[in-house]
């Protein structure tokens, strides 16, 4: 499975393409951040962002897109902004076709250092092990977006485990009720007699 994970942002968003094979194997295949400078107007720098995310889906052709859920931040500018970058790559994947799942900082920290409290320092450190990288990658962004990618590798499974699972119980739960249903009018049909 080929990961496209993006760390979403209007300065600087990283991209990070890793592949994932059996068990928690990953390998790097691409890693970098696109910047847009802070004065030019917000549409242009979405659609910065937008082109290089398709850029790169078109380059890298990806299984499936993990993008960095906005979860809270303090400064609610900025908090937009990095919603709207996330929201111009998701609708770019969907153009293609490309699944879209989002994951919180702490699901993406724990994923790779075990710990959904770890800093950007252990996530970089972490995610340079895990794949096997010469260099640290830079800034934080694209160690993120890798980040980003390796946790889908891993979750993956038990995401696709638990939505088959909501599936099967639905259909559990629709049956019963139709049968429920099929009692109570046998049951007003024999009232009447």
């Amino acid at each position: 499975m080929r990961v496209f994970g993006v760390d979403p942002g209007l300065t600087r968003c990283g991209f990070g393409v890793v592949d994932g094979g059996k068990g928690r194997t990953v390998s790097p295949v691409a890693v970098d951040v696109v910047r847009t400078p802070a004065d030019l107007d917000l549409a242009l720098r979405l659609l910065k962002v937008a082109e290089a995310a398709e850029s790169w889906m078109d380059r890298y052709r990806p299984d499936v897109v993990a993008v960095e859920r906005v979860f809270s931040q303090h400064n609610v500018r900025t908090a937009m902004g990095t919603a709207q970058a996330g929201g111009v790559v998701a609708l770019a994947a969907a153009r293609r076709g490309i699944p879209v799942c989002f994951h919180t900082p702490s699901e993406v920290k724990a994923a790779v250092t075990g710990s959904g409290s770890a800093d950007k320092a252990q996530v970089t450190a972490m995610i340079t092990r895990i794949l096997k990288l010469e260099t640290a990658p830079k800034p934080a962004d694209a160690a993120d977006a890798l980040a980003l990618a390796v946790c889908h590798c891993w979750r993956a499974p038990m995401i696709e485990r638990m939505a088959k699972a909501e599936a099967a119980a639905a259909e559990q739960k629709r049956r019963y009720q139709s049968r429920l249903a099929q009692a109570g009018t046998r049951t007003k049909k024999a009232g009447t007699r």
